[in-house]
């Protein structure tokens, strides 16, 4: 019997596809998104917590450091989406999404006590293509991004197209940056 063995870059080779569950194709969405989330906030130290109703918004996330000045332990609200109908590395420095009108006014709404942010992950269409997994990494495909609507008008008549910035990678770093900020008396 012979085993698969790691390509160089570190993950095994390909495999024939396996029989997945029924589960419809965005419920799986849903749930690798979350899988992401929990990745970044675990390697930047934050804590989650999901609201009981979500009322529009997905997380909390927390993050405590003695240099924040505003409080100990500073708080965003998270919205999370995903989609495949965007291509993986968009050309230019944004790329378009569109939100229902209701869910953009409640994430643009300022002055807030609480920052939000939206992540928009960008997923393969094939649930065969989302992750990789090696004896020394697990690959996520694609990438989520993140951006602040904070006072961003509604301009369509039932949904409005925002532009989200190809250069704001959603990962450790970048939410370690976004808590400094906020724990300085800032916006994410």
């Amino acid at each position: 019997m012979a085993l698969a063995q790691p390509e160089p870059s570190g993950l095994l080779p390909q495999r024939t596809a396996p029989l997945r569950g029924a589960l419809a194709t965005t419920a799986c969405m849903e749930t690798l998104q979350v899988g992401y989330l929990h990745a970044v906030a675990a390697a930047a130290g934050c804590s989650l917590s999901q609201p009981f109703p979500d009322n529009g918004i997905d997380w909390h996330v927390s993050h405590g450091a003695p240099g924040h000045v505003v409080d100990d332990e500073v708080t965003i609200k998270v919205q999370l989406k995903c989609t495949y109908q965007i291509p993986p590395r968009p050309p230019g420095p944004t790329f378009a999404f569109t939100l229902d009108n209701a869910h953009l006014v409640k994430l643009a709404r300022t002055p807030v006590s609480v920052h939000k942010i939206l992540v928009v992950m960008l997923v393969p269409r094939s649930q065969d293509d989302w992750l990789r997994a090696g004896h020394d990494r697990l690959d996520l495909r694609h990438c989520c991004y993140w951006t602040n609507l904070a006072g961003h008008a509604v301009t369509g008549r039932h949904r409005t197209t925002v532009r989200i910035p190809t250069s704001r990678i959603f990962d450790d770093r970048a939410l370690c940056e976004i808590m400094t900020r906020v724990g300085a008396g800032g916006r994410p």
